[in-house]
């Protein structure tokens, strides 16, 4: 399997380089050259699969004979080694549960599996690879857990100063080791654009081996797709049709959906839920996409104005070359299966108290988001069983959901530990030049 750029289909690499460059050097997007559906068999045998056998199958499909079999399956069962359970709010709605890993976010999935590719591809290499990544929120936690005291893998993590919950910035500046932390004095989209000009900056990249953990990089994107199939099980096939309803702020999530359904998933509508950062639903709606800085809300991991892998969704709308201007017929393609909404913080409250007292279920921010996007889009489409994905554990965002709820929450025992460990952070601005002396004073 041969991986191309979103922004020239010509420009094509083997897996490998695909994941350790993370960026084309035009500054596309990496994407599988083949999305062929998953035969008839594996939806035969998928109520009785286990969730890692499930991935196994879905990452071979997707990454053909880039790695052997023995090794993929060896690395898939250690990296998908804990469940993601759905749960039932009535005949309708239902949860699924994504925080059972061990920095209790969706992207534990991403992270663990990402650290094992690379270590299968990065033997007997003795030069020091340096992931560098940027978080709103999640993204750092995981990717600090999955590369923790990985041998020959330094980790530096931007995050913008103020605008992440305090354990989730405990758990990525409290680990040291190879964990480095980089706050940086600006919100989400400038951390990213730091990380991106750093992919296109050849003099770094000679002195550095660089790579990306955020889901620009594929295979952080491909164990991402697991889950929905496992979520298909789980409901079975018999019902009513499926919609998957997923909180979105970079939207990688919902493209792994969309590579999900590409491989033949049954699905009947995906949902994009956001909060004020709106491109994408009024992209939806109106057909123009207007990229914008973001805006800080209570639902922090979606804070994002230029969402990443909106290049890859259009790529998989018909957008061949990410140069060129969005044509209508993306629009109308995307529009056909994805339904956009935004909602506000106050709004996003009394979903969380109305889950709450309704259910007796307790839901982080985000997910209450996809909570009234999904009832929503149900008002029209009554007959369907729709899937809200909870992308994290409650207790990562305890103010305010204890200000919301008006009493204290549970907060489990590996996350209520962090919060007497001490901040190693090293304070950065939102310019690029800063940021490089520091990576090439430390790693060069």
């Amino acid at each position: 399997m041969k991986f191309y750029s979103t922004n020239n289909p010509d420009h094509r690499t083997d897996l490998a380089e695909a994941i350790f460059r993370g960026l084309p050097a035009d500054n596309g997007l990496y994407m599988p050259e083949r999305l062929e559906p998953l035969p008839e068999s594996f939806f035969t045998d998928l109520p009785y699969m286990s969730f890692a056998e499930i991935g196994f199958r879905v990452s071979k499909q997707l990454l053909g004979d880039a790695v052997p079999e023995a090794d993929l399956k060896k690395l898939v069962y250690e990296a998908v080694n804990f469940p993601a359970p759905v749960v039932k709010l009535d005949d309708h709605r239902y949860v699924l549960e994504l925080f059972h890993g061990p920095s209790l976010a969706f992207k534990d999935f991403g992270a663990r599996f990402m650290s094992r590719l690379m270590g299968h591809f990065n033997r007997g290499n003795d030069r020091q690879l340096v992931i560098l990544v940027a978080t709103s929120g999640d993204t750092g936690g995981a990717v600090a857990a999955g590369f923790y005291q990985t041998p020959g893998i330094e980790v530096v993590i931007l995050y913008p100063k103020g605008k992440v919950s305090a354990l989730q910035e405990k758990q990525l500046t409290t680990l040291g080791h190879n964990i480095h932390a980089l706050e940086v004095e600006g919100t989400f989209d400038d951390c990213q654009a730091i990380v991106k000009r750093a992919f296109l900056d050849e003099e770094l990249r000679e002195s550095i081996r660089l790579s990306s953990a955020n889901s620009i990089n594929i295979s952080r994107l491909i164990p991402q797709s697991f889950y929905y199939f496992e979520a298909y099980k789980q409901l079975g096939a018999d019902g009513d049709p499926v919609a998957f309803c997923v909180p979105s702020g970079n939207f990688g999530n919902l493209t792994a959906g969309l590579l999900a359904h590409r491989l033949g998933l049954p699905v009947e509508q995906f949902i994009a839920a956001t909060n004020r950062n709106d491109v994408v639903p009024e992209y939806l709606q109106t057909g123009v996409y207007r990229p914008r800085p973001s805006v800080a809300t209570l639902s922090n991991a979606m804070d994002v104005g230029a969402p990443s892998n909106f290049a890859r969704m259009a790529n998989l709308y018909g957008q061949v070359n990410g140069l060129d201007p969005l044509e209508p017929a993306t629009h109308r393609g995307m529009a056909s299966l994805i339904s956009g909404y935004a909602y506000d913080d106050a709004s996003t409250e009394a979903a969380l108290l109305e889950v709450k007292e309704r259910y007796g279920y307790l839901i982080d921010p985000h997910g209450a988001v996809g909570y009234l996007a999904l009832k929503e889009w149900q008002k029209e489409h009554p007959n369907t069983r729709g899937v809200i994905l909870e992308t994290a554990h409650p207790s990562k965002f305890k103010p305010d959901v204890e200000r919301i709820l008006g009493h204290q929450i549970e907060v489990p025992e590996r996350l209520a530990e962090l919060a007497d460990r001490e901040k190693k952070a090293r304070l950065m601005s939102t310019d690029y030049t800063p940021v490089k002396n520091w990576l090439l004073e430390t790693f060069g």
